[in-house]
């Protein structure tokens, strides 16, 4: 079955001539506020895009056939021949360097908590007072007090 190409009528292009023009106004107001150097640029990629067009000789306005545009849609560029397994593998090839880095991360938190709760409990065995001494809150107001006498 063979679709259609799709066909403008003379109303399409005038509301995209419109739109074009109100694009391009838009776009030269804009240009006012940029610095010289960037103005320079974009006038250098414009001609460079330009005489790239006239080089390859094709109309501004071409239609590729629906079997094209089917392909395009299904697969991403017209041209690509890389298989669908590949593609989806270097689709979750970041999604899986994500998770390893969050699991990497949360070990190494999980580390450091041990290690400060390790060293904390070592202070209180190795102290010359008696755990429970901390837990009294005469000895919490003689630390604060013995703290601020002394300088």
């Amino acid at each position: 079955m063979t679709t259609p190409s799709p066909s403008f009528t003379p109303l399409d292009e005038q509301a995209q001539e419109r739109f074009a023009r109100t694009l391009v106004a838009h776009l030269n107001h804009s240009q006012e506020a940029l610095p010289y150097v960037v103005t320079e640029r974009l006038r250098a990629a414009r001609e460079q895009a330009v005489a790239q067009r006239k080089r390859a000789g094709t109309p501004l306005h071409q239609h590729a056939p629906a079997s094209q545009l089917q392909t395009a849609g299904a697969g991403g560029s017209l041209h690509d021949n890389t298989p669908v397994w590949l593609r989806r593998a270097l689709t979750l090839l970041p999604l899986l360097a994500l998770a390893i880095g969050l699991v990497t991360i949360s070990v190494q938190q999980d580390q450091r908590a041990t290690v400060g709760v390790a060293e904390l409990d070592a202070e209180l065995l190795t102290s010359a007072l008696p755990p429970d001494a901390y837990t009294d809150p005469g000895f919490l107001h003689f630390l604060q007090t013995s703290q601020t006498a002394t300088p």
